[in-house]
């Protein structure tokens, strides 16, 4: 038996035949082309551009369908860049002026691109290339007539490491698992092995592409370990935990219709983190109490210009409407760190995530802020309102937001425009918020803990940085003493505290989070009814 070890992305146990991913060798000849042959070539670049966009678009509704505006942002993303002027003109000058063919133009010109990237500080920026290089092998097999890997059984994939459109044109019925040599947290690949809840390990340097195809294999995503080949009763231990696994989640469909509430009677709220209305039927499916998390930046990302405040409006009001009386919580625009538009001419900083973003940008950009405003405030009289702002550090940001909320809410009302019901609240994020909850408290209606930010913040680790994985300790006893800070102080004024990143679906934490006081958990549609399993497995006077 051989074993191989990595970074955990999803947990869970897989068993079944290694299918080993192996991209396409292509043919690229550098010799140079007649003049007659330039449209010729020219052709065959523009077919495979609209073909590749084709697909691109498909595989954004493909993704919409099965996994979030959140994921399938990655290919309208990809869309986009092919219709990228700078890029799309670099290729076509190497077929016209220097007479390569069509395949050399693609394979120089995206790759220059993806490099471009890879030199750029910012390591949002530098995962970028991925995408570029992603593109360059759709439009490579489109000009050579390649077919994407095909699984033909249930099969353990690995790889070196995998494009978005890669994971997304594979069977999901036929995937097992995912395992990768190389990839981070962060990544495409990683988010959309969550999305399909699937065990996935990466950086699994060990692996052997070229020896393990078709090898029987356990892959335990719980402790981030693929065995080859392993012994009759490891395998059976495995199968074991395997079927125990499925009968659990099989349970938890009992468990909607159900109280998140503990043994001995708390009772606290399970909400949902979203991206849009194309998630309302996740929310409703997994039977989440409501919405802690709207990311109302992707309504900003997933358009080509700033978004008007009737675009916004109709957005909002179509996610309150559908689950009233729901509460739903959106955040105002968190844009700025690891997500950047084009529109909003930010410039490019050496250090994103200390710099100008969040509700520092609506601060400046007063015009910019009350336009949302006005558009949450319309939505708020077809629903169950909380509107949150990031990022806040300050007293003084967080009373500045209430009076251009305020002036927002006299300009509507002198328009004699119906507004509703709306809690205001803030997202702790930073330990300068959660020091200073205390006196914040005073100023807001309820506290969301964004562990995501403040793990980064506290503990000095770019959560971006794929070198960093090893050093990052979401468990940090100064992360937990801040979340509990913010919980005193948030109860001390009688405002109710949840938390919304990635520590409120973290099951090991969960009791602790119970018995800190926490009000409310916000997670990811697709893990609210293991939470509430937890939650009521709890009991807290034992």
């Amino acid at each position: 038996m051989i074993t191989a070890s990595g970074l955990k992305v999803v947990g869970g146990i897989a068993l079944g035949k290694i299918k080993v991913y192996k991209p396409a060798v292509y043919d690229i000849k550098e010799n140079l082309i007649n003049e007659q042959d330039v449209n010729s070539e020219l052709e065959k670049f523009e077919a495979a551009r609209l073909n590749v966009q084709a697909q691109q678009h498909e595989l954004y509704e493909k993704a919409l369908e099965t996994s979030g505006e959140e994921t399938a942002g990655i290919f309208e993303a990809h869309e986009l860049m092919l219709d990228d002027e700078d890029l799309i003109d670099s290729c076509k000058e190497l077929i016209i002026d220097e007479r390569h063919n069509a395949a050399f133009a693609v394979d120089a010109g995206f790759e220059s691109a993806a490099q471009m990237f890879r030199e750029m500080d910012d390591p949002y920026f530098q995962a970028r290339s991925a995408d570029v290089i992603d593109l360059k092998t759709a439009m490579l097999d489109a000009l050579f007539g390649f077919e994407s890997n095909k699984l033909t059984e249930p099969s353990i994939l690995i790889a070196e490491d995998l494009a978005p459109s890669e994971t997304v044109k594979l069977d999901k019925s036929l995937l097992l698992g995912l395992v990768t040599r190389e990839g981070s947290s962060n990544s495409h690949t990683a988010i959309l092995a969550r999305s399909m809840n699937l065990p996935t390990i990466i950086q699994c340097k060990d692996i052997k592409l070229d020896e393990w195809d078709g090898k029987f294999a356990v892959l335990d995503g719980y402790n981030a370990t693929l065995y080859i080949e392993p012994d009759a009763e490891l395998t059976a231990k495995f199968k074991a935990q395997h079927d125990e696994d499925l009968k659990k989640l099989e349970a938890l469909k009992n468990l909607k219709g159900k109280a998140s509430m503990t043994r001995d009677g708390r009772k606290i709220k399970i909400y949902a983190n979203i991206g849009g209305p194309e998630d309302i039927s996740a929310v409703l499916d997994n039977d989440a109490e409501g919405v802690g998390l709207f990311r109302s930046e992707f309504v900003y990302l997933n358009s080509k210009e700033d978004p008007s405040e009737e675009a916004q409006f109709n957005a909002y009001k179509k996610v309150l409407e559908a689950l009233a009386p729901r509460q739903v919580i959106i955040r105002t625009c968190d844009i700025g760190a690891d997500k950047t538009i084009s529109y909003m001419n930010l410039d490019k900083e050496e250090n994103p995530a200390l710099g100008f973003r969040a509700i520092r940008i609506c601060l400046t950009r007063k015009d910019f802020f009350k336009r949302q405003l006005r558009a949450l405030l319309r939505a708020s009289a077809y629903g169950n309102l909380g509107i949150m702002f990031p990022m806040i550090t300050s007293l003084w940001e967080l009373k500045e937001c209430k009076n251009i909320l305020d002036e927002c809410k006299q300009e509507l009302e002198r328009e004699r425009i119906k507004i509703g019901e709306f809690e205001v609240g803030i997202m702790i994020e930073t330990p300068a918020a959660a020091v200073c909850a205390d006196e914040l408290a005073e100023e807001a209606d309820f506290f969301s803990i964004g562990t995501n930010d403040l793990t980064q913040y506290t503990c000095a680790i770019d959560r971006q940085n794929a070198k960093l994985e090893r050093f990052a300790d979401t468990h940090h006893p100064a992360v937990l003493k801040l979340i509990k800070m913010t919980i005193d102080a948030g109860h001390k004024h009688n405002i109710w505290v949840g938390i919304c990143g990635e520590l409120g679906a973290d099951l090991s934490l969960t009791e602790t989070f119970l018995k800190m006081g926490i009000d409310e958990l916000s997670v990811n549609p697709k893990s609210v009814l293991p939470l509430r399993g937890e939650v009521r497995s709890v009991s807290l006077n034992k």
